[in-house]
C-alpha cells in the first residue's frame, strides 16, 4: 500500500503546478490579453511587466513565457535555490528560503526598481507563492539583515503558524510586505496570481501579501512577539521598531480601502483542497474509498498525529479507505535534531499506530508530506510509515519516542526507512496527508 500512498500524493501535487493552472486564467488571443476576468486591448496596453516570488515562482514563469512570449518586456522573479528554469525574457534571482539572505534583499531591490518604471498604462502581472516571505525582504531603518535573520530563525523555532509569523514579517517591512509594493506600483495595473499556502486561504496573508491590502496592524505583531515570549530574545532594533509602529511614528500597511488597490486585481489560483480533491480521484482509481476529513489542519504536529491515529482506530466507514487531510501543523524545538512538521507528524503516528497494531499487523499507512518537496532544513518532502518501517526499526534498535523526544524524525527515517524525498516540486500548497486502511 505504500506505492499507492506515494501516488496519491504524487496527484495531489500533480494538480497545483503552474503549468496545469495558469494556462487557465492567462492567454493572449486576437490582439488581447486575457487575465483573469479582466481584458486588456493591446492599444491599451504600453508594457508588460512581470514579478514574482515563492518557491513556484520560476514554474509559473516560465508558463507565463510560454503564453505570453515577447509580448513580455521585461521581468524580475525570485525563487529559492534550485528551483529555477531557464527563462528567456524575465530575470531570476535564487534567494535564501526559510531565512533571507543577501540574495532576498537583492530580489526585493530588484523588484522595486522594476515596478518603479511602471506607468499609468501599464500591465504588471505578479506570480506569488508560498516562501516569497523569505525570499524577497527588505529592512527597516536600523534594522540590519542578521537581525531580521534572528527574527526568522526565532519565529521558526517557536511554534507559532503561519499567519502569525507573517503579521510580524509585514510589519518589519518598510516598502514590500502587506501590502506595501502597490505603493511602488501604482498607477500601473496590477493582476496577481496566487499559490496559497495558508490555511483558509487570506489573500493578505499569504506570502506576506505583497501586493494585497494589510488587515493585521503593529498591535497585532507585538501580541504575537508577546505572545510566544520573544520580547527579551529578538534584537533591541526589531523592538524599537515595533515600538514605533505601537506610538504610530512610523506608518502602518496600506489598509483594505486605500486608493493604491484600485487597479489591483487578486485571483487565488491553486490551494490545498485542489491538490486534495486530486489526490482523492487518484484514491478512487486506485480502488480506495475517499474521505477528506479537512483542509485546514493546524497545531502541534505529535498531538495532531495522535488524534488522527485515534481517529483512524474508530473508522467505521466502507474499505478499502484512503483519509486524506490538508493544511500545516507546527513544531515547538525542544532539542537540537533534525527534522521537520511532516516527518515528526509521521513519528509521532508511528508510535501511536505501534500500540494499537502490534507488530504491525494489519495496520494502516500513513503518509506526511509538503506539496513543495521540502520538510524543515532537510532533503526530505516528509515520510511514510507502515509495519515495513516497524520492523526495519525494530532490526536496528530504533526507539521512536527517543528521536521524537529529541525532534529527529530526519535521523529516524534515515536508519529506519520511509523517507519521501521529491525534489523541488514548483509549487507549495502546504501539507498533504495520506492515511489507507486495508
Amino acid at each position: 500500500m505504500r506505492k499507492d500512498a506515494l501516488k496519491i500524493f504524487t496527484a495531489g501535487v500533480r494538480a497545483v503546478q503552474p503549468q496545469y493552472l495558469l494556462p487557465r486564467h492567462m492567454r493572449w488571443q486576437q490582439n488581447q490579453l486575457h487575465l483573469g476576468e479582466q481584458l486588456f486591448k493591446q492599444p491599451d496596453i504600453n508594457k508588460v511587466f512581470i514579478i514574482g516570488a515563492g518557491k513556484a515562482s520560476a514554474a509559473m514563469a516560465r508558463e507565463a513565457e510560454i503564453i505570453l512570449g515577447d509580448r513580455i518586456d521585461e521581468g524580475v522573479i525570485v525563487t529559492k535555490y534550485e528551483h529555477v528554469f531557464s527563462l528567456k525574457r524575465i530575470r531570476c534571482i535564487e534567494a535564501g528560503h526559510p531565512v533571507p539572505d543577501d540574495n532576498s534583499l537583492q530580489a526585493g531591490r530588484e523588484i522595486l526598481k522594476l515596478l518603479k518604471q511602471a506607468n499609468e498604462k501599464d500591465v504588471v502581472i505578479a506570480l506569488i507563492s508560498g516562501g516569497a516571505s523569505a525570499l524577497m525582504v527588505d529592512c527597516v531603518p536600523g534594522v540590519l539583515l542578521t537581525e531580521l535573520q534572528s527574527v526568522f530563525n526565532r519565529l521558526l523555532q517557536c511554534g507559532a503558524t503561519i499567519e502569525e509569523m507573517n503579521t510580524v514579517r509585514k510589519h518589519l517591512s518598510a516598502g514590500i510586505k502587506g501590502g506595501q509594493l502597490m505603493r511602488t506600483a501604482w498607477p500601473a495595473t496590477v493582476v496577481n496570481f496566487i499559490l496559497s499556502d495558508v490555511i483558509g486561504d487570506p489573500l493578505d496573508s499569504i506570502a506576506s501579501g505583497p501586493t494585497v491590502a494589510d488587515r493585521s496592524t503593529f498591535a497585532d505583531a507585538w501580541e504575537i512577539v508577546r505572545k510566544y515570549q520573544l520580547l527579551d530574545k529578538l534584537p533591541v532594533s526589531i523592538i524599537r521598531w515595533l515600538q514605533l509602529g505601537l506610538n504610530k511614528q512610523v506608518a502602518e500597511t496600506p489598509k483594505p480601502g486605500d486608493p493604491i488597490f484600485t487597479k489591483s486585481y487578486n485571483y487565488l489560483i491553486g490551494t490545498n483542497r485542489v491538490a486534495l480533491d486530486a489526490a482523492a480521484d487518484m484514491a478512487r482509481s486506485l480502488h480506495y474509498e475517499p474521505v477528506i476529513i479537512t483542509d485546514a489542519l493546524k497545531g502541534e504536529a505529535k498531538d495532531k498525529a495522535q488524534e488522527l491515529v485515534e481517529q483512524v482506530i474508530d473508522y467505521q466507514g466502507p474499505r478499502p479507505a484512503c483519509l486524506l487531510l490538508g493544511g500545516e501543523t507546527t513544531v515547538t524545538i525542544r532539542n537540537p535534531g533534525k527534522g521537520g512538521r511532516n516527518q515528526e507528524f509521521a513519528l509521532a503516528a508511528l508510535i501511536a499506530l505501534q500500540k494499537a497494531f502490534p507488530g504491525g499487523e494489519g495496520m494502516p499507512v500513513l503518509l506526511s508530506a509538503g506539496t513543495d518537496g521540502t520538510d524543515g532544513p532537510t532533503n526530505a518532502a516528509g515520510a511514510v510509515v507502515d509495519a515495513g518501517v516497524l520492523q526495519l526499526a525494530a532490526k536496528h534498535g530504533l526507539h521512536a519516542e527517543k528521536y521524537l523526544s529529541q525532534n529527529d524524525s530526519w535521523n529516524f527515517f534515515h536508519q529506519a526507512g520511509g523517507h519521501v524525498i521529491t525534489g523541488p516540486t514548483h509549487t507549495n500548497v502546504m501539507d498533504v496527508i495520506v492515511v489507507l486502511i486495508p
